[in-house]
């Protein structure tokens, strides 16, 4: 799957100040995600359709995304969006195809992101995870980057300020993930979304009222 580096520097260059002006948003911890080329997992939690402008602008690689695939229905916006590096998944199908998409990808040495409830929580809580960030990093032995993306202030502001903090790398081996049943990755989904939920708590009471 090829991704078109023109654009996504046109991106970034048109987004970065609409964005920081528009959500006033802090990275943390950004030196978490290496810039040796090596493939990396970010497993991150959805809030809004903003989230994946906000995580390419969080770092200097250009990740690729899982999107769900209504989202190309649209011909002209599917194919923007693929070219900036995002690829359909069928929510709750067990979709193979994007999985090994995914894998493929990782294994070429990209970045790719996952938001691991499996949707956007529209209350802004963090919701149950799914099972799929821990499969692929199973099937690829990729370390995955838990990320996570809160809200400072009135949730339903659609512009409140944001705050994106990367945590390091867990490996397949801190997850527990060897044999790949269901439970175990359940549990490493959970080890997962734990940390998750560490930096959201964090960073809820680090940045109030800034």
């Amino acid at each position: 799957m090829k991704q078109s580096q023109i654009l996504y520097k046109i991106g970034r260059v048109l987004c970065k100040p609409i964005f920081k002006l528009l959500y006033r948003y802090k990275v943390v911890n950004s030196e978490a995600i290496p810039n040796d080329g090596k493939g990396y997992l970010i497993a991150c939690n959805h809030l809004s359709y903003s989230d994946p402008v906000l995580i390419g602008l969080a770092q200097k690689r250009n990740p690729f995304f899982m999107a769900k695939v209504e989202l190309f229905k649209n011909k002209f916006f599917g194919a923007l969006i693929r070219a900036l590096g995002a690829f359909p998944v069928e929510r709750g199908a067990g979709d193979g195809k994007a999985i090994n998409i995914g894998e493929q990808l990782l294994k070429e040495g990209n970045i790719v992101t996952i938001f691991i409830e499996g949707g956007r929580s529209k209350t802004g809580e963090l919701m149950r995870p799914r099972s799929g960030a821990a499969l692929v990093a199973l099937q690829t032995g990729i370390p995955i980057i838990p990320a996570c993306i809160t809200v400072i202030g009135n949730p339903k502001h659609t512009f409140a300020k944001r705050v994106i903090h990367f945590g390091e790398p867990m490996t397949t081996k801190e997850l527990g993930l060897i044999s790949g049943d269901r439970r175990e990755l359940k549990v490493a989904s959970e080890k997962i979304m734990s940390k998750i939920r560490e930096f959201r708590e964090n960073d809820l009471s680090e940045y109030k009222g800034s």
